[in-house]
């Protein structure tokens, strides 16, 4: 048995707060069910760009596709809780920094008048957003069959039958209905103006690292738990990387709905800011539902390619820990890329010295000169 005790939880995501349990939730759902809408009054059109979701008659904004999907994934998580005791595994949102240039940075930079690394930055994110459209090519083989208790009636049960298409849609897009993807980009759009061109966005993603093949993100690794089936670890390293990602979108999040709510420094009178705001609700599905599949897979014996069984927690363990470890030790590169930006944009300035002087001092982590960032107190404001 390991020892490893990292999924132990630390918080409830809100989607769980719901009081009293109910002993009769509805467990069992279909795919119109978890794709379905709620019946809205107005839709969301922001900088032109029918984008989705929309508000209910009191104003009130609703995420897609959570007509059902919401209360099925609290519904789940209780009955997970009930039946194993065990809490949701939680949402590790303070193991991962802050955003790099960091909400003080940026605003410096932007009021020394050096838009290009947040452009750059928005862009980036949009991009990675919408990798989520490969997300209906992952396999997803017959859970059932690996597991030696049953996951009838279970979100594990659900994966095929809407959870992963839903999340899928929702970060790019439908149809001609605009998802993440082209959520951030028209947020970026309304900000500053004029748009880069799609030349420049292909250089800029290139610089930072991202590219059409670049898979959104997914981290491969080596076989990590040779003892279960081939596909069912792969399927799971994805899900625990998607988790990652979407913890630190959190201050992703942050970081952009303070910027962009300046109206000092962007344009669009907090327009973009609102609309970031209705993309991080969205989000709170994706988070849920990775957060019940993983949990329940943590509780349950694997069945072994052998005919033994293996422990969930162990199994989750080691693929848990391994690509959190992975994902921070890509924290410098991923620094360095955004540093290159920043120091590209104030190349051949007169004042490019003293504007990467004050970029430096209001930030919370700083290079060093063998490359690598450390801690540090952010001294100045912009």
């Amino acid at each position: 048995m390991s020892q490893w005790t990292g999924l132990q939880p630390l918080v409830y995501w809100r989607v769980y707060k719901t009081g009293v349990l109910p002993m009769t939730d509805q467990l069992v759902y279909s795919r119109a069910e978890l794709l379905s809408d709620h019946d809205i009054a107005d839709p969301l059109v922001v900088g032109g760009v029918r984008c989705h979701g929309g508000f209910l008659s009191d104003g009130t904004y609703v995420s897609p596709r959570t007509g059902a999907r919401t209360q099925a994934i609290a519904a789940w998580g209780r009955s997970h809780e009930r039946t194993y005791g065990t809490e949701i595994l939680a949402a590790p949102v303070d193991e991962w920094p802050e955003a790099y240039p960091n909400v003080a940075q940026t605003k410096f930079l932007l009021s020394r008048g050096v838009r290009e690394p947040t452009i750059a930055a928005l862009t980036r994110i949009g991009t990675v957003e919408g990798f989520g459209a490969m997300l209906p090519y992952t396999i997803v083989p017959d859970l059932g069959t690996h597991f030696a208790e049953d996951v009838d009636a279970t979100a594990i049960a659900h994966l095929e039958r809407g959870l992963i298409d839903a999340h899928a849609r929702d970060e790019a897009g439908d149809g001609e209905v605009a998802g993440h993807k082209d959520m951030w980009f028209t947020a970026r759009d309304v900000a500053f103006d004029s748009p880069p061109s799609e030349d420049e966005t292909q250089l800029m993603l290139e610089r930072l690292g991202v590219g059409s093949g670049s898979g959104g993100g997914f981290l491969t690794t080596a076989r990590l738990v040779p003892e279960i089936d081939e596909r069912v670890e792969f399927l799971i390293a994805r899900m625990i990387s998607l988790l990652f990602i979407e913890v630190q979108a959190y201050h992703t999040f942050s970081w952009a709905e303070a910027v962009l709510s300046d109206t000092d420094l962007v344009a669009g009178e907090g327009e973009a800011a609102t609309l970031v705001s209705y993309i991080r609700q969205d989000e709170s599905p994706h988070v849920g539902y990775l957060r019940v599949v993983l949990s329940e897979m943590r509780d349950r014996d694997f069945l072994t390619t052998d005919g033994g069984t293996i422990a969930g927690a162990e199994v989750i363990g080691r693929l848990y820990e391994h690509n959190k470890a992975s994902l921070h030790s890509r924290r410098d590169e991923s620094y360095r890329l955004m540093l290159n930006e920043v120091e590209r944009a104030v190349e051949g300035r007169r004042d490019a010295a003293d504007v990467l002087a004050g970029f430096h001092r209001a930030g919370n982590v700083r290079p060093g000169p063998d490359g690598t960032f450390a801690d540090a107190v952010a001294t100045s404001e912009y």
